[in-house]
C-alpha cells in the first residue's frame, strides 16, 4: 500500500539522525531524582515532582463514568491521595518489595493504588477485572501477594470463594466505606492517614512492577520490572506517541494489562499530561463523543477497537469535532494495513502501529509522527533499541550456533530479537530464573515473535513462533484454558487454539474429549461455555468442539499446532512426533 507521511513532530524530523544521536544517559539526565539524592522512584517522576515545578493545579487524571459524570484529580490531589495510600501500607506493615495487587476497573482508586504502592517502594501488580476466580487465584499465589485492593462486588464474586487457598494474602482492602469479615474498608483507612509521605530511598534497580503474561505451557509467569523503567516510559511515549506537556491523552487499554500501566498511568504523567480514564465499555458513539468533549490530543488504542469502528464507517466520526486530535497509535497485535488507510479517510490522520511485549516493558519498534508510515508495518526500532530479525532453525526459533546468531536477510522471516540493556527490560520471571535465562541467547533477547525486515529497515509482523493466542490484544495461554476446562466433571481432556476472527484477531476455541458416560450435545456445549466463563472470565473459550481423538505427541502432549491446521484447512506439516495407535 502507498506510504504516507503525516504532520510535523517536535520529536522527529529525521529518523536516522534521531536514532544516531540518541543516548539513554541523556534521557536519564533529564529525569528528576528524589530530593537529597535518594534515588529514582516512578511515583516521584510521575506525580510529586510536578508540585515542586508549579503544576499541582493541572488535571492529572480525568475519570469519566459511563454516564458522562466526570471526576478530576489534579496533580496535587493525586500526590495527597497516593501519599495517604502509602501511609496505609506502612501502617499495615507492608515492606519494600512486598506485592500489592489491584483487582479494579478504570476508577480513581486504580491510579491511587498503583502510584501509592510505588511511593512506598512496594511492588504494584494489576489484575484484569474480567478474570475469573481461577486466573485470579493463580496470580495472587504466584505473585506472593500480601495486599489486594478490589471492590466489594468483585471480592464477593471472585475472591471470597478462593480466599482460603491464599494464606499469604494478609490484607484485602475494599473500595468504599464498608468492609466485610476479613477485609478493610479503603476510604476510612485513607481518611485516617496523613496526605504527606516522604518516599524512601529507591534504587533504580529496585523491583517496582510485576506483570503476568501467559506462555504456551504451564502457569502464567510474572515479569519483573524496576523503577528505572520510567526512563523508557518517558522517552518512548515522546517518540512513539508524540506526548507533550499539557496534552489530553486517552489510552483505552485496561489498567489490568501492561499497556494500561506503562502508557495508561505512568508515561503520560511523567510528561505532565492529563490522562483520560473512561469507565464505559466500547461503543462507537460514546467513544467519539468522549474524543470530542474531552478534546483528546493523543489517542492510544487497539486494532480490535479500530476494526470495530471501521464497521460504523466514516460518517459517524465526521459528525463529531475531532479537531483536537493530533496523533493516533495502536498496539496489542498487528494492525491491518486497511485500517491505516481507513483512518486517513475517517480522521484525516494516520494510525501509527508499534510493537512491544510485557517483557520489554515499553515500546521497542514503532511508526513515528512526521516520518514515512508503510501501512501494515510495525515501523522501525526506537532510538536506543538495537533490534534485528534472526534467521531461524528447524524449530522455527532463532538459530544460535556456537553462541552466535545470524541476522536474517532482507524480507527473510525470522525471530525478532533485541540487544539487552534498555531501561525497561524485564529483570526476571518471579521465582523462575531458568525460564528467564532461556529468553536470552547469543547476546540477544529472543522475543518469540516472527517478522521480516524490508530493505529500508521497516519491520513487518508475521506471527508467533509458538501457539499463544492473541485475542483483542490480550495474550492467552492455551494451557491455562485447558486446565480450567478439565475441572468440569464431563471433560477428560482438551486442546485449545486461537481461531482467526475479523474483529478480535483470534478467539479461543477448545476441542474437548469427554469422559465415559458423557455424550456430546448442544446442552453440554452451552454448559461448558458457561463453565469456562465462570472459571476464566475474559479468557474463556468462545467455541467448543467435541473430539474423541485429540492428536498427541509421543510424549503425550496435545498437538495444538495440528488442531489449528485441521481447523483452518492448512498443511499439517511434520507429523513425525504424532502418537500412533499401537
Amino acid at each position: 500500500m502507498q506510504a504516507v507521511i503525516e504532520g510535523e513532530s517536535r520529536t522527529f524530523s529525521d529518523y536516522e539522525e534521531a536514532y544516531r544521536a540518541f543516548s539513554w544517559e541523556s534521557v536519564r539526565a533529564g529525569i528528576p531524582d528524589l530530593p537529597d539524592g535518594r534515588g529514582l522512584n516512578i511515583a516521584h517522576v510521575a506525580v510529586d515532582r510536578h508540585l515542586a515545578e508549579g503544576r499541582g493545579g493541572t488535571v492529572a487524571i480525568r475519570c469519566v463514568a459511563e454516564d458522562g459524570t466526570v471526576e478530576d484529580l489534579t496533580y496535587a490531589d493525586l500526590a495527597a491521595r497516593t501519599s495517604r495510600f502509602a501511609n496505609v501500607l506502612a501502617e499495615l506493615g507492608v515492606r519494600k518489595g512486598d506485592r500489592v495487587m489491584s483487582l479494579l476497573g478504570r476508577q480513581p482508586e486504580q491510579y491511587v493504588v498503583a502510584l501509592g504502592t510505588l511511593k512506598h517502594t512496594a511492588v504494584f501488580s494489576p489484575l484484569f477485572s474480567s478474570f475469573g476466580p481461577e486466573p485470579i487465584r493463580d496470580r495472587l499465589s504466584l505473585g506472593d501477594a500480601r495486599v489486594l485492593v478490589t471492590t466489594p462486588s468483585l471480592y464477593r464474586r471472585k475472591v471470597a470463594p478462593i480466599r482460603a487457598d491464599l494464606p499469604g494474602l494478609q490484607h484485602v482492602l475494599l473500595v468504599g466505606d464498608t468492609a466485610v469479615e476479613g477485609t478493610i474498608a479503603l476510604d476510612p483507612a485513607l481518611d485516617a492517614t496523613s496526605p504527606d509521605y516522604a518516599i524512601p530511598r529507591t534504587d533504580p534497580g529496585d523491583m517496582a512492577l510485576l506483570h503476568f503474561t501467559s506462555g504456551t505451557t504451564g502457569k502464567p509467569k510474572g515479569a519483573v520490572h524496576v523503577h528505572e523503567a520510567v526512563v523508557a516510559h518517558h522517552a518512548t511515549s515522546a517518540f512513539a506517541l508524540d506526548l507533550r506537556h499539557g496534552d489530553v491523552f486517552w489510552c483505552t487499554a485496561d489498567p489490568g494489562w501492561v499497556t494500561g500501566t506503562s502508557y495508561g498511568i505512568i508515561a503520560p504523567l511523567t510528561h505532565g499530561a492529563t490522562l483520560i480514564s473512561y469507565a464505559g465499555e466500547f461503543a462507537a458513539e460514546a467513544w467519539y463523543r468522549l474524543l470530542e468533549q474531552q478534546r483528546v490530543d493523543v489517542w492510544y488504542t487497539a486494532p480490535t477497537a479500530l476494526r470495530m469502528l471501521v464497521k460504523y464507517g466514516t460518517d459517524l466520526p465526521r459528525q463529531h469535532d475531532l479537531s483536537a486530535l493530533r496523533h493516533i497509535a495502536s498496539v496489542g497485535e498487528a494492525l491491518n494495513p486497511e485500517v491505516v488507510v481507513w483512518g486517513r479517510e475517517a480522521y484525516g490522520l494516520t494510525v501509527h502501529d508499534n510493537w512491544w511485549q510485557t517483557e520489554t516493558g515499553a515500546i521497542m519498534i514503532s511508526n513515528y509522527r512526521g516520518t514515512e508510515v508503510r501501512p501494515g508495518s510495525m515501523g522501525r526500532p526506537m532510538p536506543g533499541i538495537r533490534a534485528a530479525v534472526l534467521a531461524r532453525g528447524e524449530d522455527g526459533r532463532a538459530a544460535i550456533v556456537d553462541g552466535a546468531a545470524r541476522e536474517a536477510g532482507t524480507d527473510e522471516v525470522g525471530e525478532i530479537a533485541l540487544r539487552p540493556g534498555w531501561p525497561s527490560m524485564f529483570r526476571g520471571y518471579l521465582n523462575d530464573q531458568e525460564r528467564y535465562d532461556s529468553c536470552f541467547a547469543g547476546g540477544w533477547y529472543l522475543s518469540g515473535d516472527l517478522a521480516r525486515v524490508d530493505a529500508d529497515g521497516y519491520f513487518w509482523f508475521v506471527g508467533r513462533a509458538d501457539d499463544v493466542i492473541k485475542s483483542a490484544g490480550h495474550l492467552i495461554g492455551p494451557f491455562e484454558v485447558e486446565t480450567a476446562l478439565m475441572e468440569h466433571p464431563a471433560v477428560l481432556e482438551s486442546g485449545v487454539i486461537g481461531k482467526p476472527d475479523a474483529v478480535a484477531g483470534e478467539v479461543v476455541k477448545a476441542f474437548v474429549t469427554l469422559k465415559p458416560g458423557f455424550e456430546p450435545s448442544d446442552d453440554l456445549e452451552l454448559e461448558l461455555l458457561a463453565f469456562g466463563r465462570r472459571r476464566l472470565g475474559g479468557l474463556a473459550p468462545k467455541e467448543i468442539a467435541f473430539d474423541p481423538h485429540l492428536p498427541h505427541t509421543s510424549s503425550g502432549k496435545v498437538m495444538r499446532r495440528l488442531l489449528k491446521a485441521r481447523e483452518l484447512g492448512l498443511p499439517e506439516g511434520d507429523l513425525s512426533t504424532l502418537e500412533r495407535p499401537s
